[in-house]
């Protein structure tokens, strides 16, 4: 009786060992989960420095910007900035006029949640690439900011030449200057906060291209940089005029053509004419790959317009808006292009030859993407396109692609001269491509999509659904299965890369 009175304590102490254990374990796990997911928070560097470090000092600071910041009506959307980031007292009045332009081009969905891409250099680091903060947030007197995390992904995935490293970021003042201007405006946004000191050709125009897929109606671009530095008041204004035109001229090679001119002028204490030239570039870059209608100057001044300012060294700063306007062309181009289409492939069929054409409207020299369309009795003869952003203006991707139609799309053999009289033409002017992370965001009968799926890709024009009637999934599916050669469920994997576009479509009557 004894011996089973031990054995039934022993068991019962056995059992209670067991699940203190298991508690103790589960304590521990629930322990490093927590751990784990404690967010890394990039604590202000600057507050009470580059701004104030009390909430109210920066709002009511920045309402007296704003105030003094007269700026007028914009026609088309603000996606990118040039911002200055010198303390507030020096630069905070230039920053507001593109703050302020912001505010108002965004009032009517002030409300959707948007993502601010970032772009400064580093003041305190050496860094190569384009250098992302790992932190979780940034954090300033007004509150936290998230970083957009799946973006940051994105990027890392798309190119080695974007890499998280935080170091480079805890000291910058460049990029954080601009969280209270955009909290002050923006209820909901995160930001993706890059450091660029120098990048190679190669490395510009890949990061550029990559930076302009992303592009969208909420995404937002702001190139942080000061002017000149250290000239003379007199000096400072020659100087930044001349690289404010280049700026605005969107040409990046006139951008470095200018700078190293005035470099050559040995003009007295010039440290720099441009202190964060490849941010600027990068922007200038992303502009021009999404057709920029226009660049405008918002406000230019230096620190001698200040009380705080001496005029014998002067550091300038200018607010810089970049502005798309989505407008369709003309029945005037759309009639040129279409002449220019069918010109070109009966000059090219018949002799050999591509004729050449001298075109003045500004709209067909905006350099955008183009599908042409050949039909015979209303069947498909041809298709083949090219997606912006291009090297070559809109009038001259027609001619080329016109010619690509009637000559070397694998479906069908080149067209004969006796089949010409029996052509028709119909242009799609495309929009540039915009990467979407959701692909029912799309919407049938006004996007195009192109579907990139490792190294395979696959385009359907926005037409292709409507003249189908095809539903979504369907229009998803049938452009997995005929132009990737893949499950038509395809789509639907997290290695697909969803892209849509935009058409103006428009053939001969």
């Amino acid at each position: 009786m004894k011996k089973k009175i031990l054995i039934s304590i022993l068991i019962s102490i056995l059992i209670l060992v067991v699940i203190l254990q298991i508690f103790v374990f589960s304590k521990k796990e629930k322990r490093e989960e927590v751990l784990k997911k404690e967010k890394i928070i990039r604590e202000p560097a600057v507050a009470g420095q580059f701004y104030p470090s009390e909430k109210s000092e920066i709002e009511t600071q920045i309402e007296k910007f704003f105030e003094n910041a007269k700026i007028g009506s914009t026609s088309g959307k603000i996606f990118a900035l040039i911002l200055p980031h010198a303390g507030y007292q020096f630069s905070g009045q230039v920053a507001s006029f593109g703050y302020k332009a912001l505010l108002e081009n965004y009032k009517e969905n002030l409300e959707k949640e948007k993502t601010i891409v970032l772009i400064g250099s580093s003041h305190h680091y050496p860094i190569e690439g384009a250098v992302i903060d790992g932190s979780d947030t940034w954090k300033t007197p007004l509150g936290e900011v998230e970083i957009d995390k799946d973006l940051v992904e994105f990027l890392k995935k798309e190119s080695s030449i974007f890499k998280v490293n935080s170091t480079p970021h805890k000291p910058e003042h460049s990029l954080e200057v601009h969280l209270p201007f955009l909290q002050k405006i923006f209820s909901k946004f995160k930001i993706v906060p890059i450091l660029v000191n120098q990048l190679g050709e190669e490395e510009l125009e890949k990061v550029s291209q990559i930076l302009a897929e992303i592009s969208g109606d909420n995404i937002i671009f702001i190139a942080s940089s000061d002017m000149s530095h250290y000239l003379k008041y007199e000096d400072a204004n020659y100087a930044d005029k001349k690289v404010i035109d280049a700026i605005l001229s969107g040409k990046v090679e006139n951008l470095e053509k200018t700078i190293q001119n005035l470099e050559k002028e040995n003009i007295q204490n010039a440290a720099t004419f441009l202190c964060a030239k490849e941010p600027v570039k990068i922007v200038m870059k992303i502009a021009e790959k999404m057709g920029a209608d226009r660049i405008e100057l918002l406000k230019y001044a230096n620190s001698g317009d200040t009380p705080y300012g001496n005029k014998s060294s002067v550091v300038g700063y200018s607010a810089i808006a970049f502005l798309v306007e989505e407008k369709p062309l003309s029945k005037e181009d759309q009639k040129t292009l279409l002449k220019i289409a069918r010109e070109t492939v009966e000059n090219y069929i018949k002799e050999g030859k591509i004729p050449e054409y001298k075109i003045d409207s500004p709209d067909l020299n905006k350099k955008l993407g183009a599908f042409v369309t050949i039909k015979k009795h209303g069947n498909l003869r041809g298709c083949i396109g090219r997606f912006s952003p291009t090297d070559i203006p809109l009038y001259q991707v027609v001619s080329q692609m016109a010619i690509a139609a009637a000559t070397q799309d694998v479906r069908f053999t080149p067209v004969k001269v006796d089949e010409l009289k029996d052509l028709t033409y119909e242009i799609s002017v495309l929009s540039p491509l915009k990467r979407i992370d959701d692909w029912r965001k799309i919407e049938i009968g006004k996007h195009g999509v192109q579907i990139r799926y490792g190294l395979r890709s696959g385009v359907f024009l926005p037409q292709v659904a409507t003249e189908n009637n095809w539903n979504l999934e369907t229009f998803l599916s049938m452009l997995c299965i005929e132009k990737l050669g893949l499950p038509g469920n395809c789509y639907k994997e997290k290695e697909a890369q969803i892209y849509v576009f935009t058409a103006q479509v428009f053939g001969e009557e």
